[in-house]
């Protein structure tokens, strides 16, 4: 990865996923813990959530708990330092902060972020290159997108996430009713398996002009199981983003999907530019 960027999203976990249930995985965590069976019985029902994905998770748990954000930040930049040290190699760490939704959030971490490669720059007596980015899953900081660019130096839409705050939906839910509403063809497609290009297309259309508005030619892409689907992919040619990113078992499908919109793309504007030239031009998009 010498020269490229390994972007490395910062923790966020729902916590009901993470937190033990049953009595026999609580006697796991005490035991590992070396704590009585008693405060992790008592620990985790603090922690139990009503509507977990909209709580405790994401920049939220980093600014509750800055430690562990400094924790994550520290692993990435020592693995930086490590394989400049030992290899000569130079890639691009990309600090990625998940679920902001304020200016002030992402400033907070950025901080920690920032004061924490520069202690591990000392501490190893060695640089290494990285940018602070954040994730765009919110309505809210797709129309502060503007303002979050002046502080984050790439984009990436959390399209899953983003999909769901912008219906109201629950995506691990909506299974048991949206069968229905294709049926009655009030949706056409699953919006957590294609991408809806009017409503949450729309926010990230305005998100991607509002950001290089403020950054020119600033880095944008999506992240999510939209990565993969050739649809979806087609959306996000239009809008101008930069890369799509998704399951690995999906990439070839994404690989491909991605060069034919691309293509598209360029056939739409080369049939547009023809027909208001003077004369006929013709382009050339490389070997077919």
């Amino acid at each position: 990865m010498d020269g490229l960027p390994v972007t490395v999203r910062l923790l966020d976990p729902p916590l009901h996923e993470f937190i033990p249930h049953t009595e026999a995985e609580m006697a796991l965590v005490a035991k590992a813990a070396g704590v009585p069976l008693e405060r992790v019985r008592r620990r985790a029902a603090e922690l139990q959530e009503a509507n977990p994905m909209l709580g405790h998770r994401g920049c939220r748990l980093a600014i509750t708990y800055p430690e562990i954000c400094e924790m994550q930040a520290r692993a990435i930049f020592e693995a930086a330092a490590e394989v400049g040290r030992s290899s000569k190699k130079l890639p691009v760490a990309e600090v990625m902060v998940p679920l902001v939704a304020t200016t002030e959030e992402l400033k907070l971490l950025k901080g920690v972020i920032e004061t924490t490669a520069d202690a591990v720059k000392k501490e190893q007596g060695i640089t290494f290159s990285y940018k602070v980015g954040t994730m765009i899953e919110l309505p809210r900081a797709a129309l502060q997108a503007g303002k979050l660019a002046e502080m984050a130096e790439f984009f990436s839409f959390g399209t899953n996430d983003l999909t769901q705050t912008t219906y109201g939906l629950s995506r691990d839910d909506a299974g048991s009713f949206l069968p229905e509403y294709k049926a009655k063809g009030i949706v056409e497609t699953d919006p957590f398996v294609s991408l809806d290009p009017d409503g949450v297309g729309e926010l990230i259309t305005m998100a991607v002009e509002r950001g290089r508005s403020t950054r020119p030619h600033m880095k944008m892409g999506i992240c999510g199981e939209h990565g993969g689907d050739p649809a979806s992919i087609e959306v996000c040619e239009r809008i101008g983003l930069d890369y799509v990113s998704c399951s690995p078992f999906r990439v070839p499908v994404a690989r491909l999907a991605a060069a034919q919109s691309a293509l598209k793309t360029k056939g739409q504007q080369a049939k547009q530019s023809s027909t208001k030239a003077t004369k006929p031009r013709v382009q050339n998009f490389g070997p077919w």
